[in-house]
């Protein structure tokens, strides 16, 4: 359901970021997250080291937005499909795949925001900021994206599973892409 009476994209508060992409090898770049401590569960690892994740030799900045379902237009929740052709509506776009680790990077302050409930359903986790990138594959035991998350002081670069018929809770947070604005 698209919301009406409450305030969308691009009529909202969003916090925009401009990452720094690219330039670094896969293994400069793995080498680099551990260097920052940043912690990865199987799934971040698994899209890591897939050879259908390309790092560019190319340094780029691009200008991200953050905002939630509900700043979209949807009150109920949607689909990731969904989701991307609200986002492309509206003049954004999915990042790449390799946004994930170097704004993980550099987002280092994220707040950590604890939940009680163990399972929270369709709702993605606590705190957790969805990266929006088209999936490297269409098999549903592939890891479609990563997110960010801090728990227990420490900072996260998580993958996920979702299918075409998961629905992301208004309250969920995705980071899409503006435009991008040069090369470095």
């Amino acid at each position: 359901m698209l919301i009406e009476d409450e305030k969308v994209y691009p009529d909202c508060a969003v916090e925009i970021r401009i990452v720094d992409v690219g330039g670094l090898t896969k293994p400069e770049l793995i080498h680099k997250l551990d260097q920052h401590s940043i912690s990865l569960n199987k799934y971040g690892e698994q899209l890591l080291n897939d050879e259908r994740f390309i790092v560019s030799s190319t340094k780029q900045s691009l200008q991200t937005v953050e905002l939630t379902v509900r700043q979209l237009g949807f009150s109920d929740g949607a689909t990731t499909f969904q989701l991307f052709r609200r986002a492309n509506d509206l003049g954004l776009e999915c990042c790449p795949v390799e946004l994930g680790p170097y704004l993980r990077m550099q987002y280092l302050d994220q707040p950590e925001i604890c939940s009680t409930n163990i399972s929270e359903g369709n709702k993605a986790p606590s705190g957790s900021i969805t990266i929006a990138s088209e999936a490297l594959t269409e098999d549903n035991e592939f890891p479609k994206g990563f997110y960010l998350r801090r728990i227990n002081d420490k900072l996260w670069l998580r993958g996920y599973l979702a299918d075409d018929l998961h629905i992301w809770s208004p309250h969920d947070r995705f980071i899409f892409c503006r435009s991008q604005l040069f090369i470095a």
